[in-house]
């Protein structure tokens, strides 16, 4: 079958090449009928980081963040990227108005189940970052897990002014960030493989992992192109990472000053070197 395996070749060859920065993947993935599915019970298992903090280290976040000051009973906050709630939950039981934004309609109805249970009143909203529509409504925002280092510098901006436009005057807004001191585990780039069901399918399909640097903006991507029956699909997760001084002028450009540097949101003392930044700026 010699034009059969040329035309995979061409094709993997086109999908395998190293894309532009912040080129996107394949659209509204996070709500697909099985990906979102996988991406919840990621969310919900208590044995690892992959896609939510463990619950122990969340409990420890929530804790600093309101017995420190930065979050205070009464508090309106929103919770940008919020998921199936699991710091919406923990703050609303300490007294915080919370407000929560996801992407993800199945993370959202989870959430909304979890908050009828315990009797909390949450507002959720299934929305894209880049349509807030607040006004001078919250005391602060909080995004975690290195939300911000997903979007593109023009993506960022946007997000960041709409987030100043939410605050009130002097409101804070409370994030964390990868740096590049972020080590990679081994193995974890340019690999295949074939699965009967899985994170991305439920039936047969072949994966390829791919990692592109670019070292010179400090991202990176992380690249899965899947090929089932039907189709062949290409997604894209990137990441920027961050220090102190190159999100200094960021924040600053977007009308925030830096209060606060911990090297994660359950207090650690800051320390240059650390494979995270978290961070406090206030609205000016």
């Amino acid at each position: 079958m010699p034009s059969l395996s040329r035309d995979i070749l061409d094709l993997f060859s086109k999908f395998a090449a190293k894309p532009a920065l912040f080129e996107p993947g394949e659209p509204h993935f996070w709500d697909d009928p099985h990906i979102s599915k996988s991406m919840l019970d990621a969310h919900l298992d208590p044995l690892h980081d992959a896609a939510s903090r463990r619950p122990e280290t969340i409990e420890r976040e929530v804790n600093h963040l309101v017995s420190s000051g930065i979050l205070k009973r009464g508090d309106k906050v929103l919770d940008l990227g919020c998921g199936p709630g699991l710091y919406s939950i923990r703050l609303a039981a300490k007294g915080i108005k919370v407000t929560g934004i996801d992407i993800s309609e199945r993370s959202l109805h989870y959430a909304k189940g979890q908050a009828l249970k315990g009797n909390l009143d949450i507002k959720y909203r299934h929305l894209n970052l880049l349509a807030l529509d607040y006004s001078t409504e919250f005391d602060a925002v909080l995004q975690v897990y290195g939300e911000m280092g997903t979007f593109s510098d023009k993506n960022r901006d946007v997000i960041l002014k709409k987030i100043h436009d939410a605050l009130k005057p002097r409101g804070l807004l409370v994030f964390d960030a990868t740096t590049p001191s972020l080590k990679i585990p081994p193995g974890s780039q340019n690999v295949w493989y074939l699965a009967d069901g899985g994170f991305w399918r439920p039936g047969r399909h072949l994966t390829l992992e791919l990692r592109f640097d670019y070292p010179e903006n400090d991202v990176f991507v992380n690249q899965y192109i899947v090929v089932d029956e039907e189709k062949t699909s290409v997604y894209r997760i990137w990441n920027h990472n961050y220090t102190t001084e190159t999100l200094s002028p960021v924040l600053e450009k977007a009308g925030f000053r830096i209060m606060n540097t911990w090297n994660n949101l359950a207090g650690t003392p800051y320390k240059a070197g650390d494979e995270w930044l978290a961070v406090a700026a206030m609205k000016m």
